[in-house]
């Protein structure tokens, strides 16, 4: 693959997996907007795994926390901040893994790949965001993270596997209708990224390997390396903005991109 897609790739997925403005939905545009052909299952499990890392190191205390209490869990205990934690990010992983195994198998994961449905799905869930986000208190804290929460944030998650939708667009929108603030939804949707991406990159890696030629991995090494320092300069840049600001910039985006896309898809 030219060294040119290779870094637009990854600086889509690097940019956009954190922001609620779909990263999967951008990939997808790009070989359908462009001449570029579709770069391919592994080099799509690559800069996730990029930013896998980023979200790693960027909430490395709450990762160690949550590591921390997975020996407590295989004790049977849940009395401490770190089994809760890791508790939680259990349940709120699993309806995602169920229904994202079932898409993928079926082929129904593929039949959603389109400019209409990113169009629709880029447009009505930047819609929810607003609505979410300016009407939800902002009584609650990601230190405060119930198992009921958790759960529900995980079948929020689910809509995740529509391209378009946004993974931590939906998880955000989640999190501010329960009650989070900005930065705590935000936190809160980041953790749950973590055993999210790693799952699906285990599942679509493991396949992608089997076939891949050397080149084809020298590829994927670029793109995991250069999606990890976008993405971590992307989270740090969110959380920081979200500090004083709302979710409106990024509703105006995928609006206008939402619109954009309907109007090629239906006039084409």
């Amino acid at each position: 693959m030219p060294l040119f897609q290779l870094i637009l790739v990854a600086l889509i997925q690097g940019l956009t997996e954190f922001l609620p403005v779909s990263s999967s939905g951008h990939l997808i545009l790009l070989p359908e907007l462009t001449e570029l052909r579709d770069q391919g299952q592994l080099i799509d499990v690559a800069v996730h795994v990029g930013t896998l890392g980023a979200v790693i190191i960027y909430f490395w205390s709450d990762v160690r926390l949550a590591l921390c209490g997975i020996p407590q869990l295989l004790r049977g205990r849940l009395d401490t901040a770190e089994a809760s934690l890791a508790w939680n990010l259990a349940l709120a992983t699993i309806p995602a893994v169920l229904a994202g195994t079932a898409l993928h198998f079926t082929g129904l994961s593929d039949a959603m790949r389109s400019v209409k449905v990113i169009g629709w799905t880029i447009l009505l869930f930047g819609l929810v965001l607003y609505w979410a986000d300016r009407t939800g208190p902002e009584t609650r804290r990601s230190t405060n993270w119930t198992t009921r929460d958790a759960v529900i944030m995980g079948l929020w998650q689910v809509l995740a596997l529509i391209p378009g939708t946004s993974r931590s667009g939906i998880t955000i929108t989640g999190g501010r209708w329960l009650g989070y603030g900005r930065t705590d939804a935000a936190r809160l949707s980041m953790l749950m990224s973590i055993p999210i991406i790693a799952a699906s990159g285990l599942l679509l890696g493991t396949e992608a390997a089997f076939t891949a030629t050397p080149q084809a991995l020298r590829d994927a090494a670029i793109a995991a390396a250069l999606s990890f320092g976008s993405a971590l300069l992307a989270l740090w840049l969110m959380m920081r903005f979200l500090r004083s600001a709302s979710f409106t910039p990024y509703v105006i985006y995928r609006a206008v991109l939402g619109v954009v896309l309907l109007a090629i898809a239906y006039g084409a």
